[in-house]
Protein backbone atom coordinates (compact mmCIF):
# COMPACT_ATOMS: atom_id res chain seq x y z
CA UNK A 1 0.00 0.00 0.00
CA UNK A 2 0.84 4.12 -0.53
CA UNK A 3 -0.03 6.45 2.05
CA UNK A 4 0.36 10.11 1.46
CA UNK A 5 1.04 12.44 4.34
CA UNK A 6 1.21 16.20 4.52
CA UNK A 7 3.32 18.31 7.08
CA UNK A 8 4.79 22.32 6.55
CA UNK A 9 7.97 23.40 7.93
CA UNK A 10 8.45 26.40 10.21
CA UNK A 11 9.62 29.34 9.12
CA UNK A 12 13.43 29.38 8.19
CA UNK A 13 13.64 25.66 8.18
CA UNK A 14 14.25 24.55 5.04
CA UNK A 15 17.79 24.55 4.75
CA UNK A 16 18.40 22.76 7.77
CA UNK A 17 15.42 20.08 7.26
CA UNK A 18 16.94 19.57 3.70
CA UNK A 19 20.54 19.17 5.24
CA UNK A 20 18.89 16.64 7.97
CA UNK A 21 17.29 14.58 5.50
CA UNK A 22 20.52 14.42 3.01
CA UNK A 23 20.90 11.26 5.22
CA UNK A 24 18.58 9.73 7.99
CA UNK A 25 20.28 7.74 10.54
CA UNK A 26 20.98 4.93 10.09
CA UNK A 27 19.29 3.38 13.37
CA UNK A 28 15.88 5.02 12.07
CA UNK A 29 16.33 3.05 8.48
CA UNK A 30 16.60 0.31 10.74
CA UNK A 31 13.58 0.81 12.04
CA UNK A 32 11.78 1.29 8.89
CA UNK A 33 12.90 -1.72 7.65
CA UNK A 34 12.14 -3.99 10.88
CA UNK A 35 8.21 -1.51 10.73
CA UNK A 36 7.62 -3.05 7.16
CA UNK A 37 8.71 0.54 5.55
CA UNK A 38 9.26 -0.73 1.75
CA UNK A 39 9.86 2.91 0.62
CA UNK A 40 8.99 7.06 1.87
CA UNK A 41 9.69 9.69 0.10
CA UNK A 42 9.21 13.47 0.68
CA UNK A 43 8.47 16.13 -2.00
CA UNK A 44 8.77 19.65 -1.11
CA UNK A 45 6.81 22.80 -2.37
CA UNK A 46 8.27 26.04 -0.25
CA UNK A 47 7.27 25.05 3.20
CA UNK A 48 5.07 22.35 2.02
CA UNK A 49 6.29 18.69 2.98
CA UNK A 50 4.31 15.62 0.81
CA UNK A 51 5.20 12.45 1.66
CA UNK A 52 4.63 8.90 0.56
CA UNK A 53 4.63 5.90 2.89
CA UNK A 54 5.09 2.59 0.70
CA UNK A 55 4.56 -0.54 2.97
CA UNK A 56 2.16 -3.52 3.52
CA UNK A 57 0.28 -1.86 6.39
CA UNK A 58 0.23 1.59 7.44
CA UNK A 59 -1.07 1.85 10.94
CA UNK A 60 0.95 -1.67 12.15
CA UNK A 61 4.20 0.02 10.42
CA UNK A 62 3.20 3.12 12.56
CA UNK A 63 2.92 1.18 15.76
CA UNK A 64 6.48 -0.43 15.67
CA UNK A 65 7.97 3.04 14.76
CA UNK A 66 6.10 4.85 17.88
CA UNK A 67 6.80 2.59 20.00
CA UNK A 68 10.73 2.75 19.41
CA UNK A 69 13.35 4.83 21.29
CA UNK A 70 14.96 5.62 17.66
CA UNK A 71 11.75 7.01 16.23
CA UNK A 72 11.81 9.21 19.43
CA UNK A 73 15.17 10.63 19.12
CA UNK A 74 14.17 11.80 15.53
CA UNK A 75 11.39 13.20 16.40
CA UNK A 76 12.70 15.14 19.03
CA UNK A 77 15.76 16.14 16.67
CA UNK A 78 13.70 16.81 13.42
CA UNK A 79 10.81 18.66 14.87
CA UNK A 80 12.36 21.37 15.56
CA UNK A 81 12.45 22.23 11.86
CA UNK A 82 8.47 20.92 11.39
CA UNK A 83 5.85 22.60 12.07
CA UNK A 84 2.74 20.45 11.85
CA UNK A 85 1.14 17.34 9.86
CA UNK A 86 -2.16 17.98 8.51
CA UNK A 87 -5.29 15.18 7.63
CA UNK A 88 -7.04 15.08 4.67
CA UNK A 89 -9.38 17.59 5.72
CA UNK A 90 -6.55 20.34 6.50
CA UNK A 91 -6.71 20.15 10.40
CA UNK A 92 -3.83 19.22 11.87
CA UNK A 93 -3.26 15.41 12.45
CA UNK A 94 -1.12 12.64 11.42
CA UNK A 95 -3.58 11.22 9.18
CA UNK A 96 -2.95 9.38 5.50
CA UNK A 97 -4.42 11.61 3.00
CA UNK A 98 -7.08 10.52 0.74
CA UNK A 99 -6.62 9.54 -2.63
CA UNK A 100 -8.76 11.30 -5.29
CA UNK A 101 -7.78 9.85 -8.71
CA UNK A 102 -4.82 7.13 -10.31
CA UNK A 103 -4.40 6.66 -13.46
CA UNK A 104 -3.27 3.07 -12.69
CA UNK A 105 -6.91 2.85 -11.51
CA UNK A 106 -8.54 4.25 -14.24
CA UNK A 107 -6.33 2.20 -16.87
CA UNK A 108 -7.63 -1.49 -14.79
CA UNK A 109 -11.66 0.23 -14.79
CA UNK A 110 -11.59 0.70 -18.38
CA UNK A 111 -9.68 -2.57 -19.61
CA UNK A 112 -12.73 -4.39 -18.03
CA UNK A 113 -15.51 -2.20 -19.83
CA UNK A 114 -17.09 -3.40 -22.93
CA UNK A 115 -15.57 -1.53 -25.83
CA UNK A 116 -18.93 -0.08 -26.30
CA UNK A 117 -18.97 1.89 -23.44
CA UNK A 118 -15.81 3.32 -23.65
CA UNK A 119 -16.48 5.25 -27.07
CA UNK A 120 -14.13 2.90 -29.28
CA UNK A 121 -17.20 1.61 -31.46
Amino acid sequence: MKVALHSTLRSGAVNDYLREHARVPDELRALFDRAGVQDWIIWRSGDRLFHVVECDDFEAAMRVIRADDADRRWQEHIGVYVDDFFGPDGDAGYEPLGQVWRLEDQRTADRDLPIADMGLD
